[in-house]
């Protein structure tokens, strides 16, 4: 009994991280990932091809899960993962986790009404101040339109 024990302790400790990943949507297929840092500067080479990037997640929308925040290879460099609310809801215990996750890459032009209005609503989700004033210019916004994922530790 003792032996068995021990046999499934090594082997619980054995398994590899993502076999412990929870998945949402549609899983995660593709093989070669591409680093957020590479997607950052050189975005037309991406925009409209589907992607697997990995990263921290560093936030997480608080009232519908509809978005997080991945930490890119690169100190001080995220970006931005928006799913189809109701698809994909991620759980507020995600921030912290390693995330692997499979979308297509897009490239927003907002008008500065536009940028406005999302600054604002995420003022709201994240219960921080927003000064109106502080947009002045519309702006390009690049994220990944998120498909598929697998967070790890949850």
């Amino acid at each position: 009994m003792r032996t068995s024990l021990i046999f499934i302790l090594l082997i619980t400790l054995l398994i590899p991280s993502a076999v412990l990943a929870k998945s949402f949507g549609q899983g995660v297929t593709l093989s070669t990932e591409t680093a957020i840092s590479a997607i950052l500067d050189n975005p037309a080479t991406y925009v409209g091809k589907k992607v697997k990037v990995t990263g921290l997640i560093i936030d997480v929308c608080s009232t519908r899960g509809c978005w997080i925040y991945l930490a890119g290879d690169r100190d001080f460099e995220k970006i931005h993962i928006k799913v189809t609310d109701g698809e994909i809801i991620f759980p507020m215990e995600a921030r912290g986790k390693k995330a692997v996750v499979e979308g297509v890459v897009e490239s927003l032009e907002m008008t500065r009404e536009e940028v406005i209005a999302q600054r604002k609503h995420h003022a709201e989700e994240t219960k921080t101040s927003f000064d109106p004033a502080s947009v002045t210019s519309g702006e390009k916004v690049l994220r990944i339109r998120g498909l598929g994922a697998e967070i790890q530790g949850l």
